[in-house]
């Protein structure tokens, strides 16, 4: 095995952060993958597709490969990346004093075979958000390339009245679950 030994498929920095800031020894090889929903398809059941779909394109060989995908849930709504600043003070009007999902799916893939899966969700309740609160976040563009249009890494934070759950799952990555599961899936390639 060359390189090291886990590879990340996806482009996000705020996975590379997450997984390096829990010593995790990863190499990044964003893949392209159509991420459109299928007709009827259960919100978890599409994110959990789209992360396995991307752990199985990122193969090569027995190293491990980790898909990941984000999406935020309100009510019957999914709520992606926002196409553009529009559609990103939309989403946070949408989410103003609300509560929202927030469900990450991962796969780790091996050999071109899944070796596990999941959905890990979360709580997330916005504070009431006034106009000028959305227009000066909106403005900084930090959520144009996070679903729901926000993120915590950054002035995102004063945005959330509270979350219950994992927090890095919020943040693009379950890190107490994806670490066990690495270190369950180690030992056998």
């Amino acid at each position: 095995m060359t390189g090291p030994p886990l590879i990340l498929a996806s482009a996000s920095p705020r996975r590379a952060d997450l997984l390096k800031w829990a010593g995790v020894d990863f190499e990044i090889r964003p893949v392209n993958l159509d991420e459109s929903r299928l007709a009827g398809e259960i919100p978890a059941d599409y994110a959990l597709r789209l992360a396995q779909g991307k752990a199985l394109a990122g193969g090569h060989g027995a190293r491990l490969v980790l898909g990941a995908d984000t999406i935020v849930i309100l009510g019957d709504m999914i709520l992606g990346k926002p196409s553009g600043p529009a559609e990103a003070r939309s989403h946070l009007a949408a989410l103003s004093g609300r509560a929202h999902q927030v469900v990450t799916a991962f796969c780790l893939a091996a050999a071109g075979r899944p070796l596990s899966a999941r959905a890990v969700s979360s709580l997330v309740l916005f504070r009431p958000l006034t106009r000028d609160m959305i227009e000066g976040y909106a403005s900084t563009g930090e959520g144009l390339d996070k679903a729901g249009a926000y993120g915590l890494q950054g002035r995102g934070w004063a945005l959330i009245e509270s979350i219950e759950g994992s927090l890095t799952n919020v943040m693009g990555l379950p890190l107490t679950e994806v670490l066990a599961d690495l270190e369950r899936h180690r030992p056998t390639l």
